[in-house]
Formats: structure tokens, C-alpha cells, sequence
């Protein structure tokens, strides 16, 4: 093989979306890494870069060709390629000339099917310069864009106008075009700093020749930079930066020499909950928030420039002008919004469409409020406080502030029920009835905000399957998975003992009877206990746990998660593999049986043999002593007292033959087994469980 070169391939552009640029930098390594092994080119590690106007990437020991490959050309079969005098027929001289030599030089190669000729080559590798062009534009093309450009007269597209592309292979410079821009040697530094080309000698040039002209080219570096400044200047006024991971990324992605800078806005402001401010600061002006030691907002922000200035004070001057108006403008937004009380924003409610066919958000409003009441008083709360909160839950959509920052929808509804005198719990749950927002995120802690939260989700799902709006493949506009998820966590995680059939049922009930809700229920419950081996995967627990507990059909979900970690831990005892097969036996014997023992009294006297004896005995015995075992809910204790069966459960199938000849012995035995059976699928089914199975 010969030698092996890094390689730097730059794409020079326009500047890239910044919510883009780190997906786009992994997809463009991983995409270029795949066209590297499709054309058996061996290399390295693959380090990426990207900036605003840039994304790039070094190669390391990339191969400088293709190996050689063997090229086999199979022919006519032997007793086809000969006559009966050894002479080559027609078809042996057809293939020898076909690849240009002679009969006598053609291979042979023989399987258990037969003979053929065949003829061997040798196909030597290509450069890896020359595809170099080729597997680029290739990887480029697979880039997840979602609205690509065109510019120029071409009807070449990308994600912004190309304006350069720099590649070394090595020292040496690689010709061809990319995107029809011809490859070339240089790039370009900091736009203000240093806009002048640079010429770049190799790849280990690369970094350092940017770093020089003001670009830092690593996004991870630039991150860790802004993260370190931003700590920095929030500790030089006693305070901490709040550093939203996604705002972080976005502002690494906006600069390609980044330069905070602290500022400072007047404490007057701070009348405004913290929140709306915050929600200014990071989503109109990209500025990370300050905060005391205990939590409070301070008069602080900090921003992040793309220039090293000569005068930071102007600069810093002019992001201090920028928020004043912005945060004016949520200031008069609070002070209107707190001349109604939330209450008296109910009206408003019934102009808003939630979904056309589904009617307004006051519709929803009404149902979520019926079913809210309901699950109150399952639990034992204050039903009325729970209906409360979700006559209200929606007020705030209809404020001035939350129809200027959308993501504050519920933060503020919980602001102003407070301001209007509403109880505590309830606008504790006008805020917590949209958790959790994403995976890993809180849950409501409040009695309200619980059952709000549950009560919202579980009416969005019914309301959308009615409607025929089933989430398909990635598309998923109403949210449906992400509240399926969010109904399980609330009830298993909080928890809440309740029936999930029932839930869904009694919700159907609230919408006209216009809308099929009742056939829906059940469809909805199959969808969000169809989500329960993704939720118990991501906590390790094995799929056949979960398979033994559905097929019990346990449809409260706390009660389904204790017998899935019961079932769980009875996996890791001796007597597990040997009972979970026994149960799977004698499924397999109900199932085959023609004999009917559904409700039959096991008998005594037909009991013969001392195993089957000592079996109904402890069947007997161990019914009772689990019965309270499972009343409360305690399965893994109810399991560990069951694995105490398997001595006997192994000497009767050794010693009894269960499909005896006389049909009273069989019946007998099988209601015996059967017996069995029903003590675990009481917990769940464990005959699903493959504990020591290969494969």
C-alpha cells in the first residue's frame, strides 16, 4: 500500500444558519468518513471545523490510493466451453476474446455446483487525488439541508453560496471543482480583522493560519472561549451566568473571534419578571443572563462579539442602547397585561381555534376542566382547586406578553393568577401543566399542576386520534409522542395510582358526540403504552420484561412499573431460567389441549402421584400467602415467594406425564398446571422471559 497524507478540505460560504452549523459540521465528517470507506480508502481520525463562513475538515492518514483489487470474470461452464474432443467451442473462444486473450490462458474455478472458466485480472486503485473532487461533492449532496440556494447562472445548489473551496492532500495541491468552484489553496481570515487571502502550505498549517488571521476554526475551542469569558466577566459582579446549552451553540456559531463583553441595563427593570427579561436577553439579542447567589436576576448582561474592538466601552455602550427599548417594551407589556385580572380573560378564549374540527381553546378548556375535576377526586385532592387551574390554564395565551415571547406561555399565566389572587396551587399549575417540555425535563410538583398536567395531555390525545390525526413516521405537529411520554413519566415517576384505560375513557366522554372519542380512547391508550419500551430502554431494562408485564395487560402505568422491576430483579434469581421455561411449557400445553379446565375445580382424589401431591399442595399454600402480596402491590416479593416453586414444578414434569390416557387424569393435571400459570400471570407473564437464551 503506499503512503498515507492528511487531508484539508475547506468550503468557503456565505454565512452558514447558526442553529445549522454544528449539525451540518457532523453530517459533512460523517458523510465524507462513509465515502472514504465505500471506495476503500483506509484513514484516521476525521477533525472537524466549522465557523460562520466556513465548514472544514482534516483527515488524518487518509490513504493516497486504492488498493488493488482482483477482478474475477466467471464464463461458460467447462462441459459447455469444450467439445467431445477437448476443443474449444464457440462460447470458450467468445469469452477468450471478450477479454482480449487467449483460451488457453483462461482459469478454472470449481464449487458444488460445478466447473466454469473464469478469467482474473487485476484492477489497479485509483489516486485518491483524482476521486478526491467526486467523494466531496458526493458528501456535500448527503448534507441534511432543508432549503438549499442556488446563485449565480448555476443550478448548483448548498445551503448558502459557495464563494471558495481549499484543499490539500498533504503538501500538494488537488485540482478539480466542488459545487463548480474550482479547489484552490487559500482561504480567508476574520472579514474585518484580516480579509486578505491566506495560502495554506498543509494541513497542519491549517489552524494555526486562521488563529493568526482572527478565525478560530475549532467550534469546540470557540465554545469553551465564550463559556470561559462569559464565566469569567458574570463572576467579576458577584454573579453566575445562565448558559443555555442551545444558546451557547448559537452564539459559537454567530462569531469566528469571539470577545465578550459585560453590560449593564437599569435596576428599574427588574420589576419585570425575571423571566420575560431572560426571554428578551437570549432569544431577541443573544445575550447570556446574569444571576446573584440565590437565584435573583441581576442588571447585568453579558455579549458576545465577533471583533476584537479598540473601543469596548463604544461597543459595550451600544448593546446597553440596543436592550433598553427591547426591555421597555416587556416592561409596558407587564403593566397591561396586569390591568385584567386572568379570570376575566376567559372570553377571549372562545375566539381562539385549538384545532378546527376540534373547536375553540375554550372547548379544550371546558373538557380538560370536567376531566381535571374527575382525576381530583380519585386522588383525594381538592377537586375544586383542580378545576379551578384548568378554567384558567390557558388565559395567558390571549396577554400581550406571551403573544410577544411565546415560550414564556404558562410563566407567565402563573405570574398573573398569582397578581389576581388565585390560590397558590393553582398558579403553581398554570406553569407546571406544560412539563415535562422534553426528555429529561421536571415534572409538576404541585397537586394541581399533576393533575393539569395530566389532564391537558390525555384530552390532546384523545381529541387528535379522533380526528384521524394519528402521528406518522417523523411528522408529529400536535406533539402527540411527546405527551404520551409526558402522561407515563407524570403517573409512574410522581406517581399516580391510575388507571390509564379509565383515564382516556372518562375523557372521551367530555367531547360532542360529533367526534368518535369513545373509539379513540382505546386507540390513544395502545399509542402511549406502545412508548413504554423506549421509556424503560433508556433506564436499561431488558425488552422481555416489559413483553412479560404487557401481556398481562396492566393498564395503570405505576402499577405496570413495579411489576416490570419486580420481573426485573426475579431475572437475576437461581430459579428464574427453569420457572420462565416451565411457564413457557405449559402455555404451550394449554394452547395444544383440547381439554377445557377454564374455572374447573382441581380434585384431590385424582392426584396420584407424589409430585403432582406436593405441587397442588404449594400452589395451594403459596395462593393464599400471595394474595396480600399483591393486593398491596408488593410483585417482587410475591416472585421471590413463587421461585420457591421451582424444586417442584422441575420433579413434576420429570415424574408426571401431564396428557395422561384417562381424560380425568389429563383434566386433573391440566387445571393442575394451569393453576401454576395463573399465580405468575397474576404479576405477568414470565414464560416470555428468555433468561439464558442464545441469540
Amino acid at each position: 500500500m503506499d503512503e498515507t497524507r492528511d487531508l484539508l478540505v475547506e468550503i468557503g460560504t456565505e454565512e452558514l444558519p447558526p442553529t445549522a452549523l454544528l449539525p451540518l459540521s457532523t453530517a459533512f465528517a460523517d458523510a465524507l468518513s462513509a465515502q472514504f470507506g465505500e471506495h476503500a480508502l483506509a484513514h484516521h481520525a476525521v477533525e472537524p471545523f466549522a465557523t460562520p463562513r466556513r465548514l472544514a475538515l482534516i483527515v488524518r492518514r487518509l490513504a493516497s490510493r486504492q488498493p488493488d483489487r482482483e477482478h474475477v470474470r466467471r464464463g461458460p461452464a467447462v462441459k459447455a466451453a469444450f467439445d467431445a474432443s477437448g476443443a474449444p467451442t464457440k462460447a470458450a473462444l467468445g469469452f477468450a476474446q471478450s477479454c482480449g486473450i487467449d483460451v488457453d490462458a483462461l482459469g478454472r474455478e470449481d464449487n458444488d455446483k460445478g466447473s466454469w472458466l473464469v478469467h482474473r485480472s487485476i484492477q489497479p486503485g485509483q489516486s485518491t487525488a483524482a476521486l478526491l473532487p467526486d467523494l466531496v461533492g458526493a458528501a456535500l449532496s448527503q448534507l441534511p439541508i432543508q432549503k438549499r440556494m442556488r446563485w449565480g447562472d448555476s443550478d448548483v445548489t448548498f445551503v448558502r453560496p459557495v464563494h471558495w473551496i481549499c484543499m490539500r492532500f498533504g503538501s500538494e495541491p488537488v485540482a478539480g471543482h466542488v459545487l463548480e468552484v474550482p479547489i484552490g489553496t487559500q482561504t480567508r481570515g476574520h472579514r474585518f480583522h484580516h480579509p486578505e487571502s491566506l495560502t495554506i502550505g498543509s494541513p497542519d498549517d491549517y489552524a494555526p493560519a486562521l488563529r493568526a488571521a482572527y478565525v478560530e476554526p475549532s467550534f469546540d475551542v470557540r465554545r469553551s472561549t465564550i463559556r470561559d469569558q462569559v464565566t469569567a466577566l458574570a463572576a467579576s459582579v458577584g454573579g453566575t451566568a445562565s448558559i443555555p446549552q442551545e444558546l451557547l451553540d448559537e452564539v459559537t456559531a454567530l462569531c469566528e473571534w469571539p470577545v465578550a463583553l459585560l453590560g449593564h441595563f437599569d435596576e428599574a427593570f427588574l420589576e419585570v419578571p425575571a423571566e420575560a427579561l431572560i426571554e428578551t436577553m437570549q432569544q431577541h439579542q443573544k445575550y447570556f443572563a446574569v444571576r446573584s447567589s440565590d437565584g435573583a436576576l441581576l442588571p447585568s448582561f453579558i455579549a458576545v462579539s465577533n471583533i476584537e474592538s479598540r473601543e469596548p466601552d463604544v461597543v459595550r455602550a451600544g448593546n446597553e442602547r440596543v436592550i433598553r427599548p427591547r426591555f421597555s417594551d416587556a416592561r409596558f407589556f407587564w403593566e397591561q397585561d396586569l390591568r385584567i385580572a386572568l379570570a376575566d380573560r376567559r372570553p377571549a378564549l372562545e375566539r381562539i381555534v385549538f384545532q378546527h374540527k376540534l373547536g375553540t381553546v375554550a372547548d379544550k378548556s371546558r373538557r380538560v376542566a370536567a376531566l381535571s375535576r374527575q382525576i381530583a377526586g380519585l386522588l383525594g385532592y381538592d377537586a375544586a382547586l383542580a378545576e379551578r387551574s384548568a378554567s384558567l390554564a390557558k388565559c395567558d395565551l390571549v396577554t400581550a406578553m406571551v403573544g410577544e415571547f411565546a415560550g414564556l406561555q404558562g410563566v407567565m399565566g402563573r405570574y398573573y393568577a398569582a397578581r389576581s389572587g388565585e390560590p397558590p396551587c393553582v398558579a403553581d399549575a398554570l406553569e407546571e401543566q406544560y412539563l415535562p417540555r422534553h426528555a429529561g425535563d421536571r415534572l409538576p410538583t404541585s397537586d394541581c399542576g399533576r393533575v393539569l398536567a395530566l389532564a391537558d395531555k390525555l384530552d390532546t390525545l384523545v381529541g387528535i386520534f379522533a380526528i384521524g390525526e394519528r402521528p406518522t413516521g417523523v411528522k408529529d405537529p400536535y406533539g402527540l409522542r411527546r405527551a404520551a411520554i409526558g402522561v407515563l413519566r407524570i403517573l409512574i415517576e410522581t406517581p399516580m395510582r391510575l388507571d390509564l384505560r379509565l383515564l382516556l375513557d372518562e375523557s372521551a366522554t367530555a367531547f360532542p358526540a360529533s367526534i368518535p372519542a369513545a373509539s379513540a380512547a382505546e386507540e390513544a391508550y395502545a399509542y402511549i403504552m406502545e412508548r413504554l419500551p423506549g421509556y424503560y430502554a433508556d433506564q436499561g431494562i431488558e425488552a422481555d420484561a416489559i413483553e412479560a408485564v404487557m401481556a398481562v395487560d396492566a393498564s395503570a402505568p405505576s402499577d405496570f412499573d413495579r411489576r416490570v422491576r419486580a420481573v426485573t430483579a426475579f431475572s437475576g434469581l437461581d430459579a428464574a431460567a427453569a420457572l420462565a421455561a416451565a411457564n413457557k411449557r405449559i402455555a404451550n400445553i394449554l394452547k395444544k389441549s383440547e381439554t377445557r379446565v377454564d374455572g374447573a375445580e382441581l380434585s384431590e382424589t385424582l392426584l396420584q402421584a407424589d409430585a403432582e401431591r406436593r405441587l397442588a399442595a404449594d400452589v395451594a399454600r403459596l395462593r393464599e400467602d400471595i394474595a396480600p402480596l399483591i393486593a398491596a402491590g408488593d410483585y417482587r416479593e410475591a416472585l421471590k415467594s413463587l421461585a420457591g416453586l421451582r424444586p417442584d414444578v422441575d420433579r413434576f414434569f420429570d415424574e408426571v406425564m401431564v396428557m395422561a390416557e384417562d381424560p380425568r387424569l389429563r383434566a386433573n393435571r391440566i387445571a393442575l398446571v394451569q393453576g401454576v400459570r395463573k399465580l405468575f400471570t397474576s404479576i405477568a407473564d414470565i414464560g416470555r422471559l428468555r433468561i439464558g437464551e442464545q441469540g
